[in-house]
């Protein structure tokens, strides 16, 4: 069993998930700054629109989300084209897709955890800064994210426990090639299909370690 847990079998998918859910949840936290700085402090027609479409993968079939990636940045499709000609290679079935895919179903959790934490900003502290001549830029940087600093740690916790138990969306746009796209939730499923519960059960223990971590780590920044 230790020569198994040990195996690189075993290590790959382990190091892939790391990899993968670091990445996705600092991509999902720019990005989540930047929409919270373009969007989320201005009131206009459609921003409901724009923030349910960005809500939308946390509630949608991991599936789903997987096949609009495969369609939209697929070798078809006209930005797949593009990526290929830029990189040489397409985009599907590399790591940088599950990146990609772990990314979007993160974003919702990191976007939503921002949103919470900025509205809990008092206004009379953002008003006092206006009337000081602070620009917009300053008080979102120097005043809002500060304040927000749970709001944003728990985003980060809850975007790297999603992103680290992807597994639908990461499948049909990433795949499963050892070494390269295959994560922890892909290679269980693997596992169980070929019956072999020892790097099932190794895998799942990890899963659940890493989750319960997150979790707990979400609730002690919460009281």
């Amino acid at each position: 069993m230790q020569e198994i847990l040990s195996s690189d079998s075993f290590l790959s998918p382990i190091i892939i998930s790391l990899k993968v859910a670091t990445i996705a949840t600092l991509l999902s936290l720019v990005i989540g700054i930047v929409l919270h700085y373009l969007i989320g402090q201005k009131s206009f027609p459609g921003k409901s629109i724009i923030e349910t479409i960005i809500m939308l993968p946390m509630v949608l079939p991991p599936t789903v989300v997987g096949f609009i990636l495969l369609i939209t940045l697929g070798k078809n499709s006209p930005v797949g084209k593009l990526i290929e000609q830029i990189f040489n290679q397409p985009i599907i079935f590399t790591i940088y897709a599950a990146i990609t895919a772990s990314t979007l179903v993160a974003l919702p959790l990191m976007y939503q955890s921002l949103k919470i934490g900025i509205e809990q900003v008092p206004h009379s502290i953002i008003n006092a800064a206006i009337v000081d001549g602070a620009k917009k830029r300053q008080i979102f940087t120097n005043i809002i994210l500060p304040l927000t600093k749970p709001a944003l740690l728990t985003g980060i916790l809850l975007s790297f426990a999603r992103a680290i138990g992807e597994f639908g969306a990461t499948l049909i746009f990433a795949g499963n090639i050892p070494g390269i796209t295959e994560t922890m939730p892909t290679a269980i499923y693997i596992a169980i299909e070929n019956n072999e519960m020892t790097l099932a059960w190794g895998w799942v223990a990890i899963m659940i370690t890493l989750s319960f971590m997150m979790m707990m780590a979400t609730q002690l920044l919460r009281k």
